[in-house]
């Protein structure tokens, strides 16, 4: 499994303004948006493509273009729709799923509640959008699914991420050979007693979207 953690200015710069509790869900959903879009650049390094021979107005030359099949884009239900925006911007021709998966408050333990995702990964490369990998059951979870429906390699995108989030991930996979990759924007402190990251951002889904 690889970690990188996105060093950068204006990473660094739009995560102060997103932590702090007086910015308000309009501004806090425009900048998710901006992160992602930064951090997707680092998550689609690897991301498959194929040589082409084009013509320019000038001349024949040689490039490159997506491979099919096209990747999947799988943000977490609620809060990853709020990172969904930004990363189409830089992989607009990928296809889409959603896993809609909630994490019990006592227990901490991520369930399934909704699945729209093709039957069949074979050969998809899926890059997995949530806002925060806090203790990390969510995204093995989430990986997990995937995996057992053929996919190729797993990104996964978090705008923060807590070392116990990180440790479950490498544990949850540490005999497999499956390729995972984890970009994030920040590595913070530790969790609380409640799974809450620290310093974090409160409630990814509640600040986009409100409280429900």
């Amino acid at each position: 499994m690889k970690v990188l953690v996105a060093n950068h200015p204006l990473i660094t710069h739009k995560l102060t303004v997103l932590r702090d509790k007086q910015t308000n869900s309009q501004v806090f959903r425009h900048l998710v948006e901006e992160l992602v879009t930064l951090l997707a650049y680092e998550a689609t390094r690897e991301v498959k493509i194929h040589p082409v021979e084009i013509e320019t107005p000038v001349t024949k030359t040689k490039g490159a273009l997506l491979s099919t099949p096209r990747p999947v884009v799988v943000p977490i239900l609620r809060a990853g729709l709020g990172m969904l925006e930004g990363m189409m911007r830089v992989i607009p021709s990928a296809d889409v799923g959603f896993l809609g998966m909630v994490r019990d408050e006592k227990t901490l333990k991520a369930s399934t509640y909704a699945n729209r995702l093709p039957e069949d990964l074979s050969g998809r490369q899926c890059y997995v959008l949530d806002p925060m990998l806090a203790t990390g059951g969510t995204l093995v979870s989430a990986m997990n699914y995937l995996i057992e429906r053929g996919a190729q390699d797993i990104t996964a995108i978090a705008l923060l991420s807590a070392p116990e989030g990180i440790k479950a991930v490498e544990e949850a996979f540490a005999q497999s050979s499956f390729p995972i990759t984890v970009v994030t924007g920040a590595l913070d402190e530790r969790l609380n007693e409640h799974g809450y990251i620290v310093p974090g951002l409160g409630d990814a889904g509640d600040r986009l979207y409100g409280v429900v």
